[in-house]
C-alpha cells in the first residue's frame, strides 16, 4: 500500500467510490463522489454516544478535497437530524443544516492520508490510525 509519491489528484481519484472504516466508537461509511461531494453515515457503537446520534442524526453530506496529502471533509447538510425542521422566514430554512454549515467553518475534519490503493486506505486523525476498505 506504499504510495509516498502519489499526487493529491491521484489520491482523489483513488478515493472515488464507497469506503467503510471503523473506529473504536463508531462505524463509518463514506461515498466520495466525482463532483467532490460526499455522503457519510456514522453509526455509534459506544452506548454513551447514542444520544448524540439521536439528536444530530447519523447521515451527513458535504464537500471534500485533498491538499498536501490531507483529506478535508466539510459538512454541508444533516438530512437525518431531529433538528432538521424548517423555519419559515422569507423562505424555508433548515435549522440543522444552518448549524452544520456554521460549525463546518470552524471544524472541518482533517485526515492525513498515510497509504492508499484501489482497495484499502489508511488515514491518521488527531489520535489514531484508521484503516478503510473499499466496498462495492
Amino acid at each position: 500500500m506504499s504510495n509516498s509519491n502519489l499526487s493529491d489528484i491521484e489520491i482523489e481519484i483513488l478515493l472515488f467510490g464507497k469506503w467503510r472504516f471503523d473506529t473504536s466508537w463508531e462505524k463509518i461509511t463514506i461515498q466520495f463522489k466525482d463532483d467532490m461531494t460526499y455522503e457519510q453515515t456514522r453509526i455509534q457503537t459506544f452506548i454513551f454516544s447514542k444520544p448524540r446520534e439521536i439528536i444530530i442524526g447519523n447521515k451527513f453530506t458535504g464537500v471534500w478535497y485533498v491538499s498536501e496529502r490531507t483529506l478535508y471533509l466539510t459538512v454541508k447538510t444533516v438530512p437525518k437530524s431531529i433538528l432538521n425542521f424548517k423555519v419559515p422566514l422569507v423562505f424555508m430554512i433548515s435549522l440543522a443544516d444552518i448549524l452544520a454549515s456554521v460549525s463546518s467553518v470552524f471544524g472541518t475534519e482533517k485526515y492525513e492520508v498515510i497509504e492508499i490503493n484501489s482497495s484499502k486506505f489508511r488515514i491518521m486523525d488527531k489520535e489514531q490510525s484508521i484503516i478503510g476498505i473499499k466496498i462495492n
